[in-house]
């Protein structure tokens, strides 16, 4: 069973690692979805850590149809992350008709390789999840993303099943979105997925002695200045064991 840890800052690269990580999906901008890191973000954490780090391509928040701009832009990031050694991409770039833009993905796939490529939630959001699978392995995609176009993969998982079920081995289906330690040994019954794809979220007290009572949020009534999101630990292993049981009893 491969575990995936989503990231969205050095801090937490490293307690994935430590709570028994396969691979992190190294992000940044949590609350818009995930998006490409800084270089110095990268090179950090890929120097502090000997799992697979794997970088979000993502030039903003927002839909998956992109500018010609945003395009270039996505390929400067693969070409500056290709040189600090990082293990794999995530992206994917729709249609406006909500297919896989096929030409595009191709494209940045062949740019990315020998590394691997993952296609992210990008997949939940096309019109046909039976055509977007086999438009993912034509263009040569390692792996999808998906939570079942559902907003939890919890809820989808009839139609994460099915998808692994089309899949027949020649395409990793990861199921992520809301797994947790309640659900995770569940989605794994239910789906036959080999990969899973958390956030094992936690967050501790800022560092700070000296905080301003007159601002939240930098200006917004509620803030998070002195909350510092990381990975919960105890957590990551209690899924692990939960989802190695599954696996071993099937």
């Amino acid at each position: 069973m491969v575990l995936e840890v989503v990231v969205y800052n050095i801090e937490s690269a490293l307690k994935a690692q430590e709570g028994g990580a396969d691979r992190i999906e190294l992000c940044d901008n949590p609350g818009e979805g995930g998006t490409t890191p800084s270089i110095g973000c990268v090179e950090a954490v890929r120097q502090a850590l000997n799992i697979d780090v794997y970088v979000m391509i993502r030039p903003r928040g927002g839909d998956f149809h992109y500018s010609r701009y945003e395009y270039y832009a996505m390929k400067r990031d693969i070409a500056q992350c290709q040189r600090l050694s990082v293990d794999g991409f995530v992206f994917g770039i729709l249609t406006p008709d909500g297919r896989i833009d096929k030409d595009r993905c191709r494209e940045l796939i062949k740019l990315c390789r020998p590394l691997k490529v993952t296609c992210h939630r990008a997949f939940d959001m096309t019109r046909d999840p039976e055509e977007a699978l086999e438009d993912c392995i034509e263009v040569g995609f390692d792996r999808i993303l998906t939570s079942g176009r559902h907003l939890q993969a919890i809820q989808g998982t009839d139609v994460i099943a099915r998808l692994v079920q089309q899949a027949a081995g020649r395409i990793e289906i990861m199921a992520g979105s809301g797994v947790n330690a309640d659900n995770v040994a569940t989605l794994i019954e239910k789906t036959g997925v080999r990969e899973i794809h958390t956030s094992a979220t936690t967050s501790r007290e800022s560092a700070m002695d000296y905080r301003n009572p007159d601002i939240a949020g930098m200006g917004k009534q509620q803030g998070s200045e002195f909350r510092v999101r990381t990975v919960d630990v105890a957590l990551l292993g209690r899924m692990r064991a939960l989802a190695e049981a599954v696996e071993n009893r099937n």
